[in-house]
């Protein structure tokens, strides 16, 4: 049997929930980060993923096709979310009205993003290492002959 289509998968889950890690990681990191007014403040960005097909996961089952084809793709792009403005006269970046301009990252979502990407990730690993063992498991009993 083979398992390269399994181990890409695997990869292929890894690769896109490290991804989400990272944009969170980045969202986070920028979160009050703030402008000078009139310039533009840092943009939150996010991971959107979909399947290569619209076909059901029945019908990919049944079908003869590489599972490689059929391997998720993501890109990143930014969220369309507004800034926040801050009352902060004092800052030294503050508008003619005493506001700064701050990133519209909602932490709350960020952490949980991070959260579930990082179960997502130790899913794949699981995935991926149990595939393993199953391919040793077929050496071995092919072995003893």
């Amino acid at each position: 049997m083979d398992y390269h289509p399994t181990f890409a998968i695997s990869a292929a889950g890894m690769s896109l929930e490290r991804t989400r890690v990272e944009v969170a990681a980045l969202n986070l990191a920028n979160a009050h980060t703030t402008q000078a007014a009139g310039q533009a403040a840092f943009t939150p960005m996010r991971v959107v993923a979909q399947a290569s097909t619209g076909e059901t996961f029945a019908a990919l089952m049944d079908s003869d096709a590489a599972v490689a084809t059929q391997l998720p793709t993501f890109r990143i792009e930014p969220a369309q979310v507004s800034p926040r403005k801050v009352q902060e006269p004092g800052h030294p970046l503050a508008d003619a009205q005493g506001f700064v301009t701050y990133p519209g990252v909602d932490t709350a979502t960020e952490m949980v993003t991070m959260m579930s990407a990082t179960r997502a990730y130790e899913a794949n690993v699981a995935a991926m290492n149990m595939a393993r063992t199953m391919a040793l498991k077929a050496l071995d009993i092919g072995g003893q002959s």
